[in-house]
C-alpha cells in the first residue's frame, strides 16, 4: 500500500533548517521543566521508602488528601493523580524518613483507620503497598541509566559496521535528539518515573533506530546507483521513497498505544503515554534529524 505516489519527491532538505529550531526549542523546554521540576519525579523504586496505590470512591483532590494525611501525623507526603481523572485513583508516596520498614505494619493499620474515619475518604481501596529502601532505588538509577547510556553506545557500534561513521553518528544524534524530548515530556506532566518507564525510553530508542536504519538503508542504496543530480536531491528522493512504509508504521503503531493510552488503565497509563510521545517523536527524527545530519556533514566534506 503506498500512500505517497510513486515518483513523487518532496524536498525535506529545505525545510529542514526549520526541523532544526523546531527540535531545539522542544529540547530547550525539556530542559526548562526539567530545572523547574527540580528533576525527575522519581518512583518509589528508585527513592526508596513507602508508596501506596489508592482508590477513592468519591471525587478528591490531592491538597485535600495531603492536608488529611497531615492532620493526621503524615506531613510532606506526596500524592499524584494516576491514569485519568475520573478513575480517582492516586500514588502516595512517604519517604523512609515518614514510615520507616519496622513501622509498615502499624502504618497500613493507622491508613485504614484514616480511610474509615473520614468522610471524605469513606469507600476506598488500597490497592497495593510497596516499601523499597534507598539502597536498592539508588542502584536501580544506576542500573537505569546504564541501560541507556549501554543502548546508545552499543548502537553506535553496530551502525558504525553497518554504514559509515557519519550515518553511525547522525543516528546517536537523532537517538539522543528522541530520549533528551520524550524524557522532557514526562517531566512536563510530572509523571512518575518509575521502572516501567525506563522500559519505555528503551523501546523509544529501539523504533527510532529502526527507523533511521530504513531511511539510511536507501540513502546507501540510492548513492550505489548513483540517483539524484545531487546529494540533498538524492536524500529528498530517498526519504519520499521510504515515506509510505515509515508513515504506515507509525500511523499502527499510534493507533494500538491510544488504544492502550484510553482503554489500558492506569497500570499502563504513563507507559503508553511515553511511547505514544516517544514514536511521533522518533518517525519525526528519522525524516529530519538523522537525514539532517547527513545532509550536513556532506556539506561540510564538500567545503573543505
Amino acid at each position: 500500500m503506498d500512500l505517497i505516489k510513486p515518483g513523487t519527491v518532496i524536498d525535506f532538505v529545505s525545510k529542514m533548517k526549520v526541523a532544526y529550531l523546531i527540535s531545539i526549542s522542544l529540547i530547550v523546554i525539556s530542559f526548562i521543566f526539567f530545572v523547574y521540576h527540580g528533576g525527575f519525579n522519581w518512583g518509589v523504586e528508585f527513592i526508596g521508602g513507602t508508596e501506596v496505590h489508592i482508590k477513592f470512591k468519591n471525587d478528591v483532590t490531592t491538597k485535600e488528601i495531603r492536608d488529611i494525611l497531615a492532620s493526621n501525623g503524615y506531613e510532606g507526603v506526596s500524592a499524584q493523580i494516576l491514569g485519568l481523572k475520573g478513575d480517582n485513583e492516586f500514588i502516595l508516596r512517604f519517604s523512609s524518613d515518614i514510615v520507616a520498614f519496622e513501622q509498615i505494619a502499624d502504618f497500613q493499620k493507622k491508613l485504614h483507620e484514616i480511610i474509615n474515619n473520614t468522610p471524605k475518604l469513606n469507600g476506598a481501596q488500597i490497592l497495593r503497598i510497596d516499601y523499597i529502601g534507598p539502597e536498592v532505588g539508588k542502584e536501580l538509577i544506576e542500573k537505569a541509566l546504564f541501560a541507556i547510556a549501554f543502548g546508545c553506545v552499543g548502537i553506535l557500534i553496530y551502525l558504525m559496521f553497518r554504514f559509515e561513521f557519519a550515518f553511525a553518528l547522525g543516528a546517536v544524534i537523532a537517538t539522543l535528539h528522541d530520549l533528551i524530548i520524550t524524557l522532557g515530556a514526562i517531566v512536563i506532566l510530572d509523571k512518575e518515573f518509575a521502572l516501567a518507564l525506563v522500559a519505555a525510553v528503551l523501546t523509544v530508542i529501539g523504533y527510532s533506530v529502526n527507523d533511521t536504519i530504513v531511511i539510511y538503508d536507501r540513502i546507501r542504496e540510492n548513492l550505489r546507483i548513483g540517483a539524484g543530480s545531487s546529494f540533498n536531491q538524492l536524500v529528498n528522493e530517498s526519504v519520499s521513497q521510504t515515506l509510505s512504509r515509515t508513515t504506515l508504521t507509525a500511523f499502527t503503531t499510534f493507533v494500538v498505544l491510544i488504544c492502550l493510552f484510553l482503554f489500558g488503565g492506569s497500570v499502563i497509563h504513563d507507559f503508553a503515554y511515553t511511547l505514544i510521545v516517544g514514536v511521533v517523536i522518533g518517525t519525526y527524527s528519522s525524516i529530519f534529524t538523522a537525514s539532517a545530519f547527513v545532509v550536513f556533514w556532506n556539506q561540510r566534506k564538500a567545503s573543505k
